[in-house]
């Protein structure tokens, strides 16, 4: 299966800043009105990612074509949302959001063991908003592990004009570097968030059952875990309304037989929430090995 997520985020630099402007000038809400129109330039002319949410909702979820086109829709509408809610996080206009952590009790234990831990996510919903709503309320650092692909010229401007994020980021390098930082910051107590969904080429993979087919899943995040032997949990964020995030956490793992027994724990958790938030699954690519 050839998948070609690259790490860059879509979108012009006009693009951002009309976004960042609307927020800022004309609330959040407007901005979600117009991505009413963008989500649907996209549905309709946007082939590649359209033809694999269509495929991944009549496969993974038994839908006509009908219902799989309308659930498509929706998913590029929120995910429209959650990149707008990315900027907004980080202005004034944060005040307006809400959410509701269930099981928060899971990272303050993992604080007080004192050795950092990871949290493994995946792209459903929007961990990175999680980190930017929590804010001040988690005292333990949170990095986030991604390929730092993004277009140079937009995280600029977006840092200018938004403000960094409440997180580290963590790039990952081919010269495996990314792994001494990791050590560091788990020395240091700190969190290490990852999304542990998406495969790359030339590295190695699960191949596990997920949603009524076989999908490949990245063996390194959970062979990683495997060495560094401190807690993990499997964490989500997803939108429950308008303007609410729902935050939820896994009690902690503190062992497990092998990486693969460990990945058939994350998908079959992750399967689990992938069908309480199908429109969330932001992944658009073809996602089945058959």
């Amino acid at each position: 299966m050839e998948q070609k997520w690259d790490g860059k985020t879509r979108g012009s630099l006009w693009g951002y800043k009309f976004f960042i402007n609307s927020i800022r000038f004309l609330g959040v809400r407007f901005a979600y009105f117009f991505c009413i129109g963008v989500s649907g330039y996209f549905l309709l002319f946007s082939r590649k990612p359209r033809k694999a949410l269509i495929s991944f909702y009549q496969k993974g979820f038994q839908y006509t074509k009908g219902q799989a086109i309308k659930a498509t829709a929706q998913n590029l509408y929120i995910f429209g949302q959650t990149l707008i809610d990315r900027i907004a996080l980080k202005t004034p206009r944060k005040k307006i959001f809400t959410f509701h952590f269930n099981n928060e009790e899971a990272l303050i234990r993992m604080n007080e063991a004192g050795k950092g831990g990871f949290l493994f996510s995946a792209h459903l919903g929007n961990w990175e908003n999680a980190g930017n709503l929590l804010g001040e309320r988690i005292t333990m650092k949170i990095n986030i592990l991604m390929l730092d692909a993004e277009v140079q010229k937009i995280k600029a401007y977006m840092e200018d004009s938004t403000g960094k994020s409440q997180y580290k980021l963590i790039p990952i390098k081919d010269d495996l570097s990314h792994l001494i930082l990791i050590h560091q910051a788990l020395k240091h107590n700190e969190l290490i968030a990852l999304h542990a969904d998406r495969t790359t080429a030339g590295q190695k993979n699960f191949c596990l059952p997920f949603l009524n087919g076989m999908a490949e899943f990245p063996a390194g995040p959970f062979i990683m875990a495997q060495k560094f032997k401190v807690p993990l949990t499997f964490v989500y964020a997803v939108k429950s309304g308008s303007t609410h995030y729902e935050l939820s956490a896994t009690d902690p793992l503190t062992e497990f037989e092998s990486p693969e027994k460990l990945a058939e724990l994350y998908v079959k958790h992750l399967e689990e929430q992938v069908k309480a938030s199908p429109t969330q699954w932001f992944n658009f690519f073809e996602y089945y090995v058959d």
